[in-house]
């Protein structure tokens, strides 16, 4: 093997020399796969039962609606206490969330209302558990490794992408929606067998943590204070609402507008996770992150959009997603990155739940909007949507970082 490619991939897979970081990765590559499965095989079983763009955006309001409230509560309570003690218990709730998911899908009729409140239930755990997990990658590694750290965990997600949409295509057309829950459920064994193989003495827990009054205000004004975060923060927020709703927008593209079926979208949602996995890669291979990399990401974002949206057939689709699965990772990548390793480690929990809200809790208000132009204007018009604000908050980003000088 060539010395500059072995340097390359050495460089790339850095982090994984602490071995902590090694058990959660591999945890996370496994449940991450069932996390994607669950929410894909959810998805299609609700637009299965209804056929509508509206419930499906609904859904995802039920899934994520509880990060836009309670998500900045669970990042100041991953800055004050132990995160892998905290992380033993909402993985194992969402293993339970799972099971339960499973026993409707194994109904004869699974009732609407009841999906509903599992998925919120759902929501309430993810609230809490992803800045958990977001800010643990921190502990387990050494400062210079963070940026690494970060990206490789980012690319865990989009690996799962493209195992987690495949195996539920596989797994509805020959056994039903109902194994694809229970798949999930058993990949949580996983990483609670990671957790439990972790040295706690090798952690780098922050020193001071902080006092519990004021925690959620004294993590906004600090944001507030930092350009670099202030910044990506204001785009993410136009992003997470118009544009990084893809749960809700290819499904619709893909049934509605391209008249395909589960099998497709799977295919076409695996084809977004390779190109989402390529993203990632690209960016561990790099030590540091700039808001230009930010603003170059969402204009690229916006681009591939407003190309997938106008694609004529699947076939066509394809190779456009996989771009658009490039271009988001690398966007998304960079934000993480960058806030991770700009923020104070003391304030990486409340900062992280923040970004998490701006990007996920925003679903409750785009999501049903996105589904119900779907319903009305076509599916086509809700990705046009988040091709202009993918270039708008790219537009807004490079003018205000020209003010600052220091970022």
């Amino acid at each position: 093997m060539p010395a500059r490619l072995t340097q390359t991939i050495k460089q790339t897979f850095w982090s994984l020399r602490s071995r902590n970081f090694r058990l959660f990765f591999i945890g996370q590559s496994v449940s991450n796969s069932g996390n994607w499965l669950t929410n894909v095989a959810l998805t299609l079983l609700v637009l299965h039962l209804t056929g509508s763009g509206l419930v499906i955006g609904i859904l995802t309001a039920c899934q994520f609606g509880p990060i836009l409230l309670l998500s900045a509560w669970g990042g100041a309570i991953a800055d004050r206490y132990n995160k892998r003690n905290l992380l033993f218990i909402t993985q194992s709730l969402e293993m339970l969330e799972s099971v339960a998911l499973a026993a409707l899908a194994f109904t004869h009729s699974p009732s609407i209302v009841a999906l509903f409140a599992v998925a919120t239930v759902g929501g309430i755990l993810l609230a809490f558990d992803n800045p958990l997990r977001r800010s643990f990658v921190t502990e387990m590694v050494p400062v210079e490794d963070i940026p690494n750290a970060v990206v490789l965990y980012s690319t865990v997600v989009n690996v799962a992408r493209i195992i987690g949409p495949a195996l539920a295509g596989a797994l509805i057309v020959t056994v039903g929606y109902g194994w694809c829950f229970i798949v999930d459920a058993i990949s949580y064994l996983a990483v609670l067998a990671c957790l439990w193989l972790m040295r706690p003495s090798e952690l780098r827990v922050a020193p001071d943590r902080p006092s519990s009054k004021g925690l959620i205000r004294a993590g906004i004004s600090y944001v507030l204070a930092v350009p670099v975060l202030w910044i990506t923060f204001v785009m993410l927020l136009i992003i997470g609402s118009f544009a990084y709703n893809f749960t809700v927008t290819l499904p619709l593209l893909v049934t509605k507008s391209l008249h395909g079926g589960a099998g497709t979208f799977t295919l076409i949602y695996s084809t977004f996770g390779i190109g989402a996995l390529c993203g990632a890669l690209l960016t561990a291979n790099r030590r540091l992150v700039s808001v230009r990399a930010v603003v170059n990401g969402a204009l690229m974002m916006g681009i591939t959009m407003f190309a997938i949206a106008m694609a004529p057939t699947v076939l066509i689709m394809a190779p456009i997603a996989f771009a658009l699965g490039i271009t988001s990772i690398i966007y998304m990548t960079s934000t993480t990155s960058l806030v991770q390793v700009r923020a104070k480690p003391s304030m990486h929990g409340r900062v992280l739940a923040l970004q998490t809200v701006l990007l996920v809790g925003t679903t409750p208000i785009g999501g049903p909007l996105l589904g119900w132009l779907a319903d009305t204007a076509g599916a086509r018009t809700p990705i046009a949507i988040g091709g202009i604000a993918c270039i708008a908050a790219g537009l807004f980003g490079y003018v205000a970082i020209k003010n600052f000088s220091s970022i």
